[in-house]
């Protein structure tokens, strides 16, 4: 029979109860008549799925002794989940704190004891994170560097869940809503092994998180039983389900899909590869940020690596959840994070050694949402040098770039996370990486370590740090080997690129390409030449919302070399990659924002010109404007009023020189509000 529900005609029979939005109840609308209502517009849509930034969290802190609030915008009061805290520099245990089982209850992955039960620890689960005590199990100690680890409750990506055990084969419920990929059990009112299921090895077989041991065989454990989307199956091992025992089951997704703009993306992966003389690559379908690897199939440590730390190109810093140590910082590359996935490099063998099995759990890097704010994505901090290792902070979040200009003697030092701190690249010259261990040592929450060396942190001298976080639709990074011929290289920027930056990453000379809008012509980052047409940049072709081509040109794509791109988009409000024509007057570049720029470049093409930088942290104001030039070695030049500030982005003045402001000239330009 039809029906009619707020003026729309539907063929279905109305519902005996309400049944709420889901109409999961007896007589609800089913799902197809609640389409039939939100295609009308007139049943409520579903809430779009949360973001991983919303649902995984690593955090930094540094120990002090003394209460702090980790504010990591987790919901663990509202939702539920589970902490994780290690420190990074001392051999404290691995702590892990979970909502099902309340606060200053912690077990040690590194350890078979029953749950320790110690006042202040972790004392609240907040909305926004969690707060600790001054207990050493969750602060390490007064200077110690430490690292958490943030689980929220969510449907395909992670549930907790506690029990009491049977002695008997018996299935215990979960609200994962998909297949396990891995769950961890451990039981908690007395000593017993952290029984691991995963799901790229049998189901009678399992292993132990507080152990090296290789994957063993047992029928008891899991009850030979492969978990479904609603419970998973425990024998009568008392690891897992011994009568009157109290558990604790740590439950995570694997491919499940759910997130993401059209629901089906997936932000957690558990996987398994086989060894091997070379190195391996890993398609997940998206970057990763934290990676957990066991050898299974022999003896050998359970090894954590996250990006915030260090799990780079160029180095890695394990942290072990079967044992207390401190980190194990490592100065070459051992998981790789790439825009598929990630490449495991033969470096190590507790993560690559032929003729061994591995098992993986990789999670989806963030953010997945674009900024809503400028300051979310971009800001500058000015400090004078001390040549004494020191925190800047003040940046507001934790940065992916940083661009380091000493203001008297500039080098336009881009630094980065994905390559590691450790290297540097000038923009004003051909080389290639230098390696720098003193100069920027490590990114933090709030800003970045400077050591002691001269290129960030020179004695007296005045420095701007313009830092920059990887967003969608404003910017990324993208790190590739060169093939020598045309290709296309996968980016996560989830738009069209309007601006690239690349550079070789190698000796050589080879100089830094930058592609901006015209897919037949080039610039110079580190030259003042206007546009060259050359087919061998970017092989005639636009870039798209996934890839960018490249030819065969030695500054984007020499056979075997290694480069990093940089990429940059227009959101509104936030950014703004364009163009405009000088006229040798005042002119306003309206940006679309609705405060003024605070940072802008600007290169003219059809002539020779200087990429000119300005900030508001130095100061874009009428009578003094001073600039930086990322193409030459020089010092900062004030005393200038070329550019001002407006409210929709900025205002070129009538005194700005030819390289800026000539009559007919063509220029880009990209601006951060």
């Amino acid at each position: 029979m039809s029906n009619r529900y707020k003026g729309a005609i539907i063929s279905a029979t109305p519902p005996t109860t309400t049944g709420g939005e889901s109409g999961t109840a007896s007589g609800a609308w089913t799902l197809e008549q609640q389409m039939q209502l939100q295609a009308a517009g007139l049943w409520p849509s579903p809430p779009p799925p949360p973001p991983i930034e919303e649902l995984f969290s690593t955090y930094l802190y540094t120990g002090n002794a003394s209460t702090q609030t980790i504010t990591n915008n987790i919901n663990l009061s509202g939702k539920g989940g589970l902490v994780w805290t290690k420190s990074s520099t001392n051999p404290y245990s691995n702590a892990l704190y979970d909502t099902a089982r309340g606060v200053n209850n912690r077990l040690f992955s590194n350890s078979t004891a029953a749950v320790n039960t110690t006042s202040d620890t972790l004392t609240a689960f907040n909305t926004n994170g969690f707060t600790l005590g001054a207990n050493d199990g969750g602060n390490f100690g007064s200077g110690s560097n430490a690292v958490s680890w943030t689980f929220r409750k969510q449907p395909k990506f992670f549930d907790v869940v506690t029990y009491t055990g049977t002695g008997s084969n018996t299935t215990i419920a979960h609200s994962l809503g998909s297949v396990p990929g891995s769950i961890i059990v451990k039981r908690t009112d007395t000593t017993a092994d952290w029984a691991v299921y995963h799901r790229s090895l049998a189901n009678t077989q399992y292993l132990v998180l507080n152990s090296t041991a290789a994957a063993a065989t047992g029928a008891t454990w899991w009850n030979s039983t492969t978990p479904t989307s609603s419970v998973f199956s425990v024998g009568t091992d008392a690891s897992v389900n011994a009568s009157g025992g109290t558990y604790v089951a740590y439950i995570f997704a694997h491919d499940a899909g759910g997130f993401g703009s059209t629901g089906t993306e997936n932000v957690i992966s558990c996987g398994s590869y086989a060894g091997s003389a070379s190195s391996i690559e890993i398609n997940l379908g998206y970057e990763p940020q934290w990676v957990l690897i066991k050898r299974s199939s022999d003896a050998g440590n359970w090894v954590l690596l996250d990006t915030m730390r260090a799990m780079s190109n160029t180095s890695a810093e394990m942290l072990f959840p079967n044992l207390s140590n401190a980190s194990d910082p490592k100065a070459y590359a051992m998981v790789i994070p790439t825009v598929t996935g990630f490449t495991v490099t033969t470096n190590n063998a507790q993560v690559n050694e032929i003729g061994y099995d591995f098992i993986y759990m990789a999670i989806r890097r963030g953010p997945m949402n674009p900024p809503t704010v400028g300051t979310q994505v971009y800001n500058a901090v000015l400090r004078t040098g001390t040549e004494i290792a020191a925190n800047v902070t003040g940046v507001g979040f934790p940065p992916d770039l940083v661009i380091v200009e000493q203001r008297i003697d500039p080098k336009g030092a881009f630094v980065d996370r994905l390559r590691g701190t450790s290297k540097v690249l000038q923009s004003y010259e051909y080389a290639g990486e230098s390696t720098d261990t003193a100069g920027v040592t490590s990114f933090i929450m709030d800003g970045m370590v400077v050591g002691s060396g001269f290129l960030a942190n020179r004695n007296t001298r005045t420095y701007v740090y313009w830092f920059f976080r990887r967003y969608p639709s404003v910017f990324d990074q993208v790190c590739y080997t060169g093939t020598g011929s045309a290709r296309t290289v996968a980016h996560g920027l989830t738009v069209v690129p309007e601006l690239m930056i690349i550079k070789d990453r190698g000796a050589g000379t080879n100089d830094w390409a930058v592609y901006s809008g015209v897919n037949t012509k080039a610039l110079v980052l580190s030259e003042v030449a206007a546009y060259a047409t050359n087919p061998a940049y970017w092989n005639d072709t636009s870039p798209t919302a996934s890839v960018f081509t490249v030819a065969g040109s030695g500054s984007v794509n020499e056979n075997a070399r290694s480069y990093v791109a940089y990429l940059f988009a227009t959101l509104a409000g936030i950014s703004k990659v364009g163009t405009y024509t000088g006229t040798a007057a005042l002119q306003t570049v309206n940006c679309g924002f609705t405060t003024s720029a605070r940072w802008v470049m600007i290169k003219r093409t059809d002539s020779t010109g200087s990429w000119y930088v300005w900030d508001s942290a130095r100061g874009m104001s009428a009578g003094n404007d001073p600039y930086l030039l990322f193409n030459a070695n020089v010092g900062e030049v004030t005393g200038t009023n070329y550019v001002d500030t407006d409210t929709t982005g900025f205002k070129i003045t009538a005194a700005a020189p030819a390289e800026i402001n000539a009559s007919g000239g063509s220029y880009i330009f990209l601006a951060f509000a």
